[in-house]
């Protein structure tokens, strides 16, 4: 399931876009009207704002590798924790990927698997920057557990971060999801944790650069 979120902006983008481009356009004309140089400069911010927030919201096509064991990554970002722990949503040992997303990757959150939604959780938290290691515990966040057609349980947590203020999450508790399909967004620099089962062999590196619905994270046997 995509939930309809198929445009190449993210629908919770558009009062931001719409917002910040009515305002770049009244500054213009002002400025351009009243031959203003003390307008000029706001107005060239605001239209630096404005292309920043389109940026900010862009919402790609991605196309998941044919291997159907494939994880896939479930946001654009950078590796920062690549490790088995102890603790995690899925109650046990688990192999924890997180990748953290900056203001300049794409938001748009993507499912690693195929699978039926048996939990979701959100938790209100705290705002430390997304890399801190505690942001993983104490920030808010929002765990979805996903069941795969085989029987395997695997989790991801959208954490937000220092500047990110909502989570958005689409699914519910019963809800299929499709591998690399759109499931949710968080707005403004945050992580997504992905928890898979500790045997897993990851794929990546601390460092890698990932890309939604199409970098390899791990295989499930």
């Amino acid at each position: 399931m995509d939930f309809n979120n198929n445009g190449p902006i993210a629908r919770e983008g558009y009062p931001f876009i719409v917002f910040t481009l009515a305002l770049a356009l009244l500054l213009v004309v002002s400025s351009v009207f009243l031959g203003s140089l003390v307008l000029a400069i706001p107005a060239v911010l605001s239209v630096l704002v404005s292309a920043f927030v389109i940026s900010f919201f862009r919402n790609p096509e991605r196309v998941p590798p044919n291997d159907p064991a494939a994880v896939v990554a479930p946001a654009d970002g950078t590796v920062i924790v690549n490790e088995v722990v102890q603790e995690s949503p899925l109650g046990c040992a688990a192999l924890k990927i997180s990748i953290f997303m900056s203001v300049f990757n794409v938001h748009v959150n993507r499912s690693p698997f195929d699978g039926k939604v048996t939990e979701i959780s959100y938790c209100q938290g705290r705002f430390f920057d997304a890399r801190d290691g505690r942001a993983s515990f104490e920030n808010e966040r929002n765990a979805v557990v996903l069941e795969t057609p085989g029987g395997v349980k695997i989790a991801f947590v959208q954490i937000a971060g220092l500047i990110a203020r909502r989570i958005i999450c689409y699914p519910r508790v019963g809800d299929l999801l499709q591998r690399g399909g759109r499931y949710g967004l968080i707005r403004f620099g945050s992580r997504v944790d992905v928890f898979l089962p500790a045997d897993v062999i990851s794929q990546v590196r601390l460092g890698d650069l990932t890309v939604a619905g199409e970098t390899v994270l791990g295989h499930l046997g």
